[in-house]
C-alpha cells in the first residue's frame, strides 16, 4: 500500500500516537481527531479507518469504546496500536470483520503495511452474493420498514408467483433470515429444517447437493429454507455461514427470495448487495412511512452502489376519506413514487395464515394476489443486475 491510498479517505484518529504520521502513511487523508464517545454508533458512511492509541485511555474506557465499535451494523476497519494492550479489548476488537493491533515499538513502514492490509479487505459496499458455474439466479429480497408491515406475507407470495411462471421443479427457494422469530415455515404450514447448528458446523464445504439437507419442500417449484425459533440463532450462525448459504441457493435455483430481518445484522449488506431488487414493504402510518424513507436512505448509502431500494405499499384500503394516508399523500411523506400498492384483504390473509399456504391457494381472486402479481410481472420485466453490469 502506497502513501496515495489515503489520500481523501476519511480517518478517525483518537489518541496523539500518530501525529508524527501525517507526513507518512496519513498523508494525504481527511484526518479528524475524537474521543472514544466518537464509536458509539460509528458507521462506514462516517469513516474509511478508525486508528485508536491504546496508551491514551485505561482499560475499561477502551473496553467500552471497542464494546460500542462491536454493536455497529457495519464499522470501518479498525486499527489498535500501543504498549499496554489489555486481553478484553483485544478480544473484542478480533470481533470485529476488519480489525488489527500493533504492539509498540512500531514503525512507520509497521504501520504502513497494517493500514494496507486492512483497507485491502472487500467491504459489505463491494461484495455480492456470487453466482458460479454460469448460473444466473435471480434474488430479490423483502424487508419491513416496522414490525407487522407484511413483509414475510408479501415475500411468500411474490415466491408463489414466481413458482406460477416456471416450467422446472424446485425452481424458487424462499429464505427465511428473521433467524430468531421467523414465521415464513408457520405462514406455509411447513415444518423449518434448517439446523443452524449443522449449517455452521457444514459451512466450508456447503454445496448443492449438502444444502437440500437443510431444505424444506412446500410444493414441486418451491422450497423454504428457514429455521426453528430461538432468540440465540442470529449469535449460532456466523456471517460466513449465511453468506456460503445464500451462494449455494444462488447455484442451486433460478429465483431466490429473502425475507430479510429489520435490524442490520453482519451479513445484511453483503447479502443485499447480491440482490437484483430490494424491496422495503410498509404500512399506511405516518410512522411507517417515515421507517421506510429512513431505512431505504440507509440502504442505499451504505450499499454505495447506487442501488436504490424500493417501497411498497401495503394495506391499501378503497375509499374516499378516512384517517390512512392515500397513496399521494403517503409518497409525500416518502418524498419519493412507491413502487407498487398491495390491497387490504385481511379475510384473505387471516385464511391463508390459518389454513397454511400463499393467499393464492386459498383465495385466489383477493386483490392481493392481483396486485401482487403486478408486481411481479413489472419487477420480472427489468434485466437482471448481472446481465445489465455484463453489457
Amino acid at each position: 500500500m502506497s502513501t496515495q491510498s489515503l489520500h481523501g479517505r476519511r480517518v478517525l484518529v483518537l489518541g496523539g500516537a500518530f501525529q508524527a504520521l501525517t507526513q507518512g502513511p496519513l498523508e494525504g487523508a481527511h484526518l479528524e481527531a475524537c474521543g472514544l464517545e466518537r464509536l458509539l454508533g460509528v458507521s462506514q458512511a462516517d469513516a474509511d479507518l478508525i486508528l485508536i492509541d491504546a496508551d491514551a485511555w485505561g482499560e475499561p474506557q477502551l473496553a467500552a469504546g471497542i464494546q460500542a465499535l462491536t454493536l455497529a451494523s457495519a464499522p470501518p476497519p479498525v486499527l489498535l496500536v500501543g504498549t499496554r494492550l489489555p486481553t478484553s479489548v483485544v478480544r473484542n476488537l478480533l470481533r470485529l470483520e476488519r480489525s488489527d493491533v500493533l504492539d509498540a515499538p512500531y514503525s512507520a513502514q509497521n504501520i504502513e503495511a497494517a493500514i494496507g492490509g486492512l483497507m485491502a479487505l472487500r467491504t459489505p459496499a463491494t461484495i455480492a452474493v456470487p453466482v458460479t458455474g454460469g448460473h444466473v439466479a435471480r434474488c430479490w429480497a423483502v424487508t419491513g420498514a416496522v414490525g407487522g408491515s407484511g413483509a414475510t406475507t408479501l415475500a411468500i407470495e411474490i415466491a408463489n408467483q414466481l413458482c406460477a411462471r416456471q416450467d422446472k421443479l424446485k425452481s424458487v427457494c424462499l429464505i427465511d433470515l428473521n433467524l430468531a422469530d421467523g414465521s415464513a415455515a408457520a405462514y406455509l404450514g411447513a415444518s423449518p429444517s434448517m439446523r443452524l447448528g449443522d449449517l455452521t458446523a457444514a459451512a466450508d464445504r456447503l454445496d448443492v447437493a449438502m444444502l437440500q439437507a437443510f431444505v424444506s419442500p412446500v410444493n414441486d417449484k418451491l422450497d423454504l429454507l428457514a429455521a426453528a425459533r430461538d432468540p440465540t440463532a442470529f449469535d449460532a450462525a456466523p456471517r460466513e455461514a449465511i453468506l456460503r448459504m445464500l451462494e449455494v441457493a444462488c447455484e442451486s435455483y433460478d429465483w431466490v427470495i429473502l425475507d430479510m430481518p429489520r435490524h442490520r445484522r453482519a451479513w445484511s449488506l453483503e447479502a443485499l448487495c447480491g440482490c437484483d431488487e430490494m424491496l422495503v414493504v410498509s404500512e399506511l402510518t405516518v410512522p411507517a412511512l417515515l421507517a421506510a424513507r429512513a431505512l431505504s436512505d440507509e440502504i442505499e448509502r451504505d450499499l454505495g452502489s447506487g442501488e436504490k431500494p424500493k417501497i411498497v405499499l401495503n394495506r391499501l384500503a378503497a375509499r374516499m376519506f378516512g384517517p390512512a394516508p392515500s397513496m399521494a399523500e403517503a409518497e409525500k411523506c416518502l418524498q419519493r413514487k412507491a413502487e407498487a400498492g398491495i390491497s387490504s384483504d385481511w379475510e384473505a390473509a387471516a385464511a391463508s395464515v390459518n389454513l397454511g399456504g400463499p393467499i393464492a391457494t386459498h383465495r385466489p381472486k383477493s386483490k392481493i394476489v392481483k396486485d401482487v402479481q403486478t408486481l411481479v410481472d413489472r419487477l420480472a420485466a427489468q434485466p437482471a443486475r448481472a446481465a445489465t453490469k455484463a453489457a
